[in-house]
């Protein structure tokens, strides 16, 4: 790949992070099972029910799971996006309310594993996206893998979904810890997810801030108190989200909260990283095309 090529991904990419286009959110956790997925599409519904064009990224590219939830069964996926066969505006799938859905593919161990090449092809293929976007909600998989840091980096803000759990809590200080010291990210928005009061999601907060504020050099914000609520779990046998079966429930009622704060976040008025970052990553790295790309 030429330096005009990564040049010319890079103009594309300029596109998305424009101030008066789109806003990007990376959802992640650090550990599996904290409900990040059923806060990642319950944001994207209630935004879209205020009329703005939002685009969910499963970005689990080995477990992909926000077509199941939704009961969505696409024909194409980001696999057949990275292996030429489709561009990824005929990956993309529209949800309920409009949202579009990129989804990815699940029990695909090569996805996990993507090479130099294929980074560069995923970047291409965002370059490409020509309709408007107000809002790019990143869906991460668990743990602290190469992937997982690289869309945290894209992301204008990195949103932590923690449960009152000690292997969360150390999961997300685990991943806090490595986009804080390595990757210079500094700010993180925290999700106090399936607490049982307002009270127990600030006391998870402050566990959490507890070891960030005496070993990290980070500004962690609590932005949301969701409740655990059994209608989740009863919106999930439906494969429904919470926000659209029982959008009255506590958990619902607290997303929608969530992601009317999340529109009012501001954008930056220049790129300063985020979708920008995996580019300006080819251009500073000389691994030949192939060689695994991760630090």
């Amino acid at each position: 790949m030429t330096d005009n090529m990564i040049h010319d991904q890079a103009s594309g990419l300029r596109r998305l992070t424009r101030p008066t286009l789109t806003k990007v959110i990376s959802v992640t956790g650090g550990k599996g099972g904290v409900g990040k997925t059923n806060v990642t599409l319950g944001v994207a519904m209630a935004m879209a029910r205020q009329g703005k064009k939002v685009t969910v990224l499963d970005a689990d590219l080995g477990l992909a799971n926000v077509d199941v939830m939704l009961g969505i069964r696409p024909t194409r996926n980001l696999s057949h996006v990275l292996s030429g066969e489709c561009e990824l505006k005929d990956a993309m799938v529209e949800g309920p309310y409009g949202i579009k859905i990129i989804p990815a593919t699940s029990g695909t161990q090569s996805m996990t594993e993507l090479s130099h090449a294929q980074h560069a092809g995923l970047i291409r293929a965002f370059g490409t996206l020509e309709e408007e976007i107000d809002v790019l909600l990143i869906d991460t998989a668990a743990g602290i893998s190469d992937m997982v840091v690289s869309f945290s980096r894209a992301a204008q803000d990195v949103m932590v979904v923690v449960c009152d759990e000690p292997t969360s809590i150390t999961d997300a200080y685990a991943l806090i810890k490595l986009l804080s010291r390595e990757h210079q990210v500094q700010r993180f928005k925290i999700v106090a997810n399936m607490v049982r009061s307002y009270r127990e999601g600030r006391e998870l907060f402050a566990k959490l801030t507890l070891v960030t504020e005496r070993f990290l050099n980070v500004t962690l914000e609590l932005v949301a108190c969701i409740p655990l609520d059994d209608k989740v779990r009863q919106a999930v046998k439906k494969q429904k989200i919470v926000v659209d079966a029982f959008p009255r429930s506590p958990a619902a009622m607290a997303i929608s909260s969530l992601a009317n704060k999340a529109l009012t976040w501001p954008i930056p008025s220049t790129p300063s990283g985020h979708l920008e970052f995996f580019v300006e990553r080819l251009l500073k790295r000389k691994e030949p095309v192939g060689e695994p790309f991760g630090e």
